[in-house]
Formats: C-alpha cells, sequence, structure tokens
C-alpha cells in the first residue's frame, strides 16, 4: 500500500527538465557562475569542516566513551548526514530557490521551514562570527613579546596579580582582558570597545567575500576551505608529538561501551 498525500499543484511548482533546460539557456548570460569545478568542490568541502571538527567533536568523543562515540557516529553519516547532503544539493539543483522557495515548493505550508532555516542560519552566522571576533583579538595580540596569555600581569607595586595567580595566566587574560566579564549576573557591564572593533572587522570581511555573489566567494574559498585542513594538520602533527599521546590514540579507537552512549548518536543533529 503506498502512501501518497494530497498536494494540488505540486506539479506546477516543480519545473520539469524541459523547463531546466529551457531556464539554464535563458540565464546563461546573467547567472553568476563559478569559475572552475575546483571552486565549486571546495565549498561543499568547506563545509564539512569547521569550529565543531575542532573545538567541539573531540570533547565529545572524549566524554562519551572514545571509540564507542565513534561508532553511532560513522553509522549515522552514512544513513543519514550524506544521504541527507546529496539530497539538499539535488533539490537546490532542481528548483534553484533560496530555502523559503524550496520549501513552499514542495508544499506551500511548509514555507515555516524555510523561514526557520533561514533564521538558524541566521543565528548561527553571528555565533560564528563572534568567535571570529575572538580569533582576530587573539590574532593581534600574537604580535607582542612576551605573549600577552604567558605570563601574569604586574600590579602598580610590581607584584603579580593575585586573581591570575590564583588561576593561570590565560585564564585571566581570557576572563579579564578579552571579555573584562562583570562579578555579577545582573551586571552586564560596559561595551568593550577593542571586541566591538573586532566584531566589526569579523563583519566587513564576511561582507567583502560575499559582496559580489560567487565571484568573490569563488576565489576566497581558496583560502577558507583549504586553511582548516592545514591547521588539522597542524593539530595532528603537534598532537602525536606530545606525551601521552598513543594513550590518546588508544582511547580514541577502543570502544567503551556506557550507560549513556545513546548521547553520542545524536551529534550529527548539533
Amino acid at each position: 500500500m503506498k502512501l501518497k498525500l494530497p498536494n494540488p499543484g505540486l506539479d506546477g511548482r516543480i519545473p520539469s527538465h524541459a523547463d531546466l533546460e529551457k531556464l539554464e539557456a535563458e540565464e546563461a548570460g546573467d547567472r553568476p557562475k563559478w569559475d572552475n569545478k575546483a571552486q565549486y568542490m571546495l565549498t561543499c568541502v568547506g563545509f564539512c569542516v569547521g569550529l565543531g571538527n575542532v573545538w567541539r567533536f573531540p570533547y565529545l568523543c572524549q566524554s562519551h566513551g572514545g571509540g564507542a562515540f565513534m561508532i553511532p557516529f560513522l553509522i549515522l553519516l552514512v544513513l543519514e548526514g550524506i544521504p541527507l547532503l546529496h539530497l539538499e544539493f539535488a533539490i537546490g539543483q532542481r528548483l534553484r530557490k533560496s530555502s523559503v522557495g524550496v520549501w513552499t515548493s514542495i508544499n506551500p505550508y511548509l514555507a515555516g521551514v524555510g523561514i526557520a532555516s533561514m533564521l538558524v542560519s541566521f543565528m548561527v552566522g553571528m555565533y560564528y562570527n563572534t568567535i571570529m571576533a575572538w580569533v582576530m583579538w587573539y590574532f593581534f595580540n600574537s604580535f607582542q613579546d612576551p605573549l600577552p596569555w604567558s605570563q601574569c600581569p604586574l600590579n602598580d607595586n610590581l607584584i603579580g596579580v593575585s586573581e591570575c595567580a590564583r588561576s593561570s595566566s590565560v585564564d585571566y587574560f581570557w576572563y579579564r582582558e578579552t571579555l573584562n566579564i562583570s562579578t555579577k549576573i545582573d551586571d552586564s557591564g560596559g561595551l568593550q570597545w577593542w571586541m566591538l572593533l573586532c566584531l566589526i572587522c569579523a563583519w566587513a570581511v564576511l561582507y567583502v567575500c560575499c559582496i559580489r555573489g560567487i565571484e568573490t566567494t569563488g576565489k576566497a574559498v581558496y583560502i577558507t576551505s583549504t586553511l582548516p585542513y592545514v591547521v588539522l594538520t597542524i593539530f595532528l602533527v603537534r598532537g602525536l608529538t606530545l606525551k601521552g599521546s598513543s594513550n590518546g590514540i588508544k582511547f580514541l579507537f577502543t570502544p567503551e561501551v556506557r550507560a549513556h552512549l545513546v548521547f553520542s548518536s545524536f551529534y550529527l543533529h548539533g
């Protein structure tokens, strides 16, 4: 028994192959295109590696059983992650519309799904740009010698700050110099102008990369898509040279089944 839900007007909203070929011929001169296939492939590859791979994935893997975490992750990657990625590419190539237009074409009642995905993408963009502002702040300060987070600062009496001594120089630079957090949760604190400038720089870089669509984005991916893999390779080499690295590799590939192993199956949704 085949379940078929009523969806009147679907054929009129979804273009046929003949309509797509006609649309391709009409928009051949006006529609922006990638300079070459390498730019398109690098753009797709760039979606595969982000801060989650460098920051969140190792933490979750270590917290939820090492190799045991990898088992449901790889299974869901094959059964869910890759098929959804190909489905998204296929729908985009067929309909050539935004997320709102795609879901509206499938069914007008699904327009809210497209709007929700657009809002989520905007919120994720704001979140990542904030992190980029932190990265820029640390990058600008990394030109100092010695590094400002390598040692505790001195007070007016040339004595190390007690707060820094009680924690660490890294934590002190993060909480006091970078964020300058307030002492109470009900006190939002003042405007941190140095972080505001870094955030403006982050949005400016994003604007420059997207100002002319894929004409500028296609050139930017040569750096933005390859740099994460270079950084991951550097981290890999650095990690393998640290003391106890063999124990970490053994923990990673030795499954340790735990009661909360099911949690790791939801990583792909994060």
